[in-house]
């Protein structure tokens, strides 16, 4: 740490401490009007029992405050993806493109400190240096804390009150998560760090870590990323989670020719954690080891690369683990927390959990067991042809999907004839097929490349009604190329998906698309429902109304085009008890042609659109909501290319304060 910087607004506002003597530790639940974690609750079921805006008024919803991020670091920050935290009246989020953390008056956004830690070279150098998607707060009678991790890969920990760092907790407040990352080597530490928030269970902090998007071709010698667990009150290490197995551990075997000792970077947990203290279980979504796309140099299933892993939050002990892909190629890292909930089945309540997927599946597990709660068979999966590439010759692949999955001739975009035919004549050039299609190696003469469909969720996830047993997901649809190029001689990895020069004009992870047009029949984003007592979707609609490009496109004058949904960065979901919230991705259209997007309620039952409210810029963080002086606020943090982070609350009209007249001269 080189140096740092606390700003206490001298305000006068209270912060009550009432709710945290009550108890041994502050519940981590929303019943009390609270949102006490990034996911609502350990459960990450972004759900709230508040129904003051309902299906009647969210039309009339108003911006109650906002609060820039402008102001938070040395420059302005157009990827503002935090979810903030709410307790005992205050609001607590990171912003800036330094991640500073801030504490809000919930009522009125007013700020009541900020933290800003300059990390140097460290943190402008730093894996993932975007602001940081939110934090974890936890107490224990008056010891009250918020903990993020910062750009550099520190751990820190505040206190809620005043936001100057815990003295007693590692360092004068900072735990170097550099420190204990358990691995010999030469590598570079900055390829290594995490943009999601810690989470604490059981006086436990986990930390997960994410490495540098789209690593160069060497990424087999990258650090592993290992998950940690340390003490809340003190800082101490505690454990360390090998997500790339050790000799004598469980699923060494997995790596064949003794490939984990060879170099098995990544394999990290970027995602967000969920918890069950009862159960004293921690839930890791584990991303892919090294190579996105190419794994020939760790043969195998390579566990846990893309796994669901159920750790024992005081020891980190394995308890059990589900791959949802085996030898992973495709880049379907498990982006999001499992959702923790209690399923119906056959009469018996079943403690299960819920996970979405980049590829559009759902896997239901029994979190105490990990065994299927809904069938999940083993399925035959196409076999590719890279020189010196294992592949595997089954894949777990559930009976629950949404979104879209593979590609087929009667996918491609029927708008027109002429459309149809031209996007015919692109598919032959190319590779297509069912979901685990793999890449191709580069051939100008063709196939050319692998078309690929990132079909499902991404980072903000999904959401859950415990009352009907519903989970809501969104998905987006997108098609990319995918070919396999042979690196030069004495690279470290042989072959790797093609991304410079030598990919030629259409190698590499690139869109495909048909005069700007998606290539695929929308729709192109969507949200679903699941009932998940009886293993069944239940509806699924478009998100969002139809691109401006698509409905004002010249080769589609004259031709009716359904609402389509909008593609893009899927957006998290909010469910209360009346309404499912969702915006749409992207800008526009808005209403009177307004630049902005859309935030709307739907029907939980049906998914039908009750109401819609306009926002500013489009939604980068996931949207939450609280209860403060008897008001419920919606809470959602906005932001993209020329509009700098915003965080937004949203409440129902108030009324005016009568005017004075005039005092008499």
């Amino acid at each position: 740490m080189t140096s740092s910087i606390v700003r206490a607004a001298l305000t006068g506002l209270a912060f009550s401490i009432a709710a945290s003597l009550a108890l041994p530790g502050h519940a981590q639940t929303t019943a009390n009007g609270e949102w006490p974690s990034y996911g609502g609750d350990l459960a990450h079921t972004r759900y709230a029992p508040f129904d003051q805006i309902n299906a009647g008024n969210f039309g009339s919803l108003e911006i109650a405050w906002r609060f820039s991020t402008t102001n938070l670091g040395p420059a302005p920050e157009y990827r503002f993806q935090s979810t903030p935290v709410m307790v005992d009246g205050v609001l607590y989020t990171t912003g800036g493109s330094r991640r500073a953390v801030t504490a809000l008056d919930a009522t009125t956004g007013e700020q009541l400190w900020v933290y800003s830690l300059n990390e140097g070279e460290r943190g402008a150098n730093a894996a993932r240096r975007l602001s940081g998607r939110g934090l974890a707060f936890w107490s224990k009678g008056r010891d009250k804390r918020v903990l993020y991790v910062s750009p550099g890969y520190q751990l820190v920990a505040l206190d809620a009150e005043t936001g100057r760092p815990v003295e007693s907790f590692g360092k004068r407040g900072v735990v170097d998560l550099y420190d204990t990352l358990d691995q010999g080597g030469d590598w570079d530490k900055r390829q290594i760090g995490l943009h999601s928030p810690p989470t604490i269970a059981n006086g436990v902090v986990i930390v997960g870590a994410a490495h540098t998007p789209l690593s160069p071709a060497n990424q087999a010698s990258n650090v592993i990323g290992y998950v940690r667990g340390f003490d809340v009150v003190t800082g101490k290490h505690l454990w360390t989670f090998h997500t790339v197995p050790r000799k004598g551990e469980p699923g060494y075997e997995s790596w064949l020719n003794a490939s984990a000792e060879k170099g098995a970077g990544n394999t990290g947990v970027w995602g967000t954690i969920s918890a069950d203290e009862k159960l004293g279980l921690a839930y890791l979504p584990v991303e892919s080891p090294y190579g996105d796309m190419y794994g020939g140099l760790r043969p195998g299933a390579n566990l846990y690369g893309e796994s669901i892993v159920a750790v024992d939050t005081r020891t980190g002990q394995r308890r059990w683990h589900f791959q949802t892909s085996h030898h992973p190629l495709w880049d379907y890292d498990i982006p999001t927390a499992p959702i923790l909930i209690d399923a119906v089945k056959d009469g018996k309540t079943i403690k299960a959990l819920a996970q979405a997927t980049k590829q559009g599946l759902l896997f239901v597990l029994n979190r105490e067991t990990g065994e299927p709660v809904w069938p999940i068979p083993e399925t035959p999966v196409p076999q590719g042809n890279v020189p010196g590439e294992w592949y595997s010759p089954t894949q777990p692949i559930p009976t629950l999907r949404y979104g879209h999955q593979g590609i087929t001739n009667d996918d491609l975009i029927d708008f027109t004839p002429q459309l149809r035919a031209e996007a015919e004549s692109i598919a032959s050039k190319h590779t297509i097929g069912p979901l685990y299609t793999p890449a191709v190696p580069f051939n100008p003469n063709g196939p050319i490349s692998t078309l690929m469909v990132m079909g499902g969720s991404n980072w903000p996830g999904g959401a859950y009604d415990p009352d009907t047993h519903m989970v809501y997901l969104t998905a987006s649809v997108g098609v990319n190329s995918m070919t396999i190029c042979r690196y030069a001689e004495g690279s470290v990895m042989p072959h790797g998906i093609c991304l410079g020069p030598d990919a030629g004009a259409f190698g590499g992870l690139r869109n495909v698309d048909v005069q700007g047009l998606p290539l695929l029949k929308p729709p192109y984003g969507t949200i679903a429902a699941f009932d998940l007592s009886q293993g069944a979707k239940r509806w699924e609609v478009p998100n969002g109304e139809t691109p401006a490009a698509v409905k004002n496109h010249p080769a589609l004058r004259g031709v009716e085009i359904p609402r389509t949904g909008r593609a893009g960065q899927p957006p998290g979901a909010l469910a209360t008890k009346s309404l499912l919230i969702v915006a749409e991705p992207g800008y526009g259209p808005t209403p009177g042609g307004k630049p902005g997007s859309m935030l709307r309620a739907y029907d939980k039952s049906t998914g039908r659109e009750l109401a819609a409210v306009q926002l500013p810029a489009p939604q980068s963080g996931s949207p939450m909501t609280y209860m403060a002086n008897g008001r419920q606020s919606l809470v959602i943090a906005v932001s993209g290319n020329n509009f700098p982070g915003d965080l937004l609350a949203y409440s129902l009209p108030q009324p005016k304060p009568a005017r004075r007249p005039a005092a008499a001269e």
